[in-house]
């Protein structure tokens, strides 16, 4: 299948066609590498993989309540249900680490939005 030419780059010279091409192969490679870490459920530090570091040194961890820590707590995905003492708590969790769409824990089994409906609710307000 034939790509159809673009009015503008069609008299162009071949210099600023191939600099063109290559900018759009960069830009390709770096939408195809950001699908790629979104396609694995993880968060990862891109400005740590860019200045060099392995996948494992540059793997973002998260606490109970989904925010970034630097040290200790587990990462995203290593959570279940039997880590959180109320729903309350593993619901919070649950939102903050993308909710029912990156659901990598299964903190929601019958994907109603309510994870881990088996902890008692919390403390009444």
């Amino acid at each position: 299948m034939a790509l159809p030419k673009l009015k503008a780059l069609e008299n162009a010279a071949p210099g600023k066609k191939k600099t063109l091409k290559s900018i759009l192969l960069v830009v390709l490679a770096i939408l195809l590498a950001a699908l790629g870490l979104e396609a694995t459920n993880n968060d990862w530090d891109l400005g740590k993989l860019l200045s060099g570091s392995s996948m494992s040194e540059a793997r973002v961890m998260r606490d109970k309540e989904g925010n970034v820590v630097t040290s200790g707590g587990k990462y995203t995905d290593e959570y279940n249900c039997d880590d959180f003492s109320t729903q309350e708590e593993a619901q919070k969790f649950f939102k903050n680490a993308g909710g029912p769409s990156q659901d990598t824990n299964r903190l929601d089994g019958d994907n109603d939005g309510v994870a881990c409906e088996s902890l008692p609710k919390g403390p009444k307000d």
